[in-house]
């Protein structure tokens, strides 16, 4: 199992926004240097809090200062852009990066970007799917280009103009072939887009503020997706996300990751209850459709959410969640704000160098007893 990172990210807005730029960039540089395999950032144009505005400028930032990690949008908002546009700077990015480019993608889910937009009123789902649709096409087709799908406000030519004596009319194409890795945040249980991730085979990555309990409808999903198209999943494909605190003593991760009222992890999960229930998306945090909204309170959110204990008890956590939801390729390790960067970083380094060499060793070992 491969050990990645996520982080949208999530900041007090009091913080100065140079401070938490910096510290955004020093915790990827320490994934790269502990051998996280990859790191998705998260952007939005109006939050205040989750402030990076572009994920894919900001992490062509961390190219020359990292080595090995995969550098990923956690996502590309593909409403917010023309696709040509999309296409070409992925492109670059995957050449600047010599292949250590994955492309996350998603609709955007925050309203103020697209009231900010002007598009509040649009159907941004089938702007999604028509934009997705023209960056594929880009890359697999060469000049004139000509693609004009039914129904897709998106056409894409340069007919007209192109002269390619002279190297005009080229949409450039990336680095790695035929393409990136793409990949889409799931957040909903159940949801039917991780079908259609499964037929074209983008690869599904399980929100972390999402129950345990409703991640195992992801995997099947994606499994029909991909049923339906005549191949079969891999488990290497998914990725499930966790907010997890491992630290020296079960003790100290109590109190930092769950129960102090400056909990990081706290603050991270009262905004998302918050954002959730403001966008009539609480449903993500219930164990069962029926259950009613006075019962997700900011504690039983983090008893949900949040894994927190010392090496040992988070390593039995993790093989727990295993049992519950079955195998997967790569658990995605939440970032969060660095109230004490001593703390944050020991985590994150205690997960790379104990808990994930442990939890590997016990996959590998029942892998054997079977």
């Amino acid at each position: 199992m491969r050990l990645g990172y996520f982080t949208m990210p999530v900041h007090p807005m009091h913080r100065s926004w140079v401070e938490t730029l910096k510290e955004d960039r020093e915790a990827i540089i320490l994934a790269d240097q502990l051998g996280f395999h990859d790191a998705f950032m998260g952007e939005h144009l109006t939050d205040a809090c989750e402030n990076i505005t572009n994920s894919m400028m900001f992490q062509a930032s961390l190219i020359p200062a990292t080595k090995r990690i995969k550098l990923a949008t956690g996502t590309s908002n593909l409403t917010q852009m023309h696709p040509v546009l999309i296409a070409v700077q992925a492109a670059m990015f995957d050449h600047l990066s010599e292949g250590r480019f994955i492309l996350g993608v998603s609709p955007g889910a925050l309203t103020s970007d697209a009231e900010a937009l002007g598009t509040l009123d649009e159907d941004r789902n089938k702007m999604f799917a028509e934009a997705i649709d023209v960056i594929l096409a880009i890359w697999e087709r060469d000049p004139p280009y000509d693609i004009a799908f039914p129904d897709n406000r998106y056409k894409v030519s340069t007919a007209r103009t192109m002269t390619l004596d002279l190297g005009i009319g080229y949409i450039a194409k990336p680095y790695q072939k035929p393409r990136p890795e793409i990949v889409g945040t799931v957040v909903a249980p159940f949801s039917p887009g991780v079908v259609q991730m499964g037929k074209r085979d983008f690869h599904p990555l399980s929100a972390n503020f999402l129950l345990s309990n409703h991640l195992k409808s992801h995997w099947e999903n994606y499994c029909k997706g991909k049923a339906e198209a005549g191949a079969e999943a891999n488990v290497a494909d998914w990725r499930v996300a966790r907010a997890i605190c491992v630290l020296d003593d079960d003790k100290t991760a109590a109190r930092y990751g769950c129960d102090d009222a400056n909990s990081p992890y706290r603050f991270y999960y009262s905004q998302m209850r918050a954002k959730m229930k403001r966008g009539k998306r609480l449903y993500v945090f219930k164990s069962y459709k029926e259950q009613p909204d006075e019962e997700i309170t900011l504690d039983y959110v983090m008893d949900h959410c949040v894994i927190h204990g010392g090496v040992n008890k988070v390593v039995d956590q993790i093989l727990a969640l295993r049992e519950e939801i079955g195998d997967f390729g790569e658990l995605v390790y939440a970032g969060m704000d660095w109230v004490e960067p001593a703390l944050n970083k020991r985590s994150m380094q205690l997960m790379a160098e104990e808990v994930m060499p442990r939890v590997n060793a016990a996959i590998g070992k029942s892998a054997v007893a079977a």
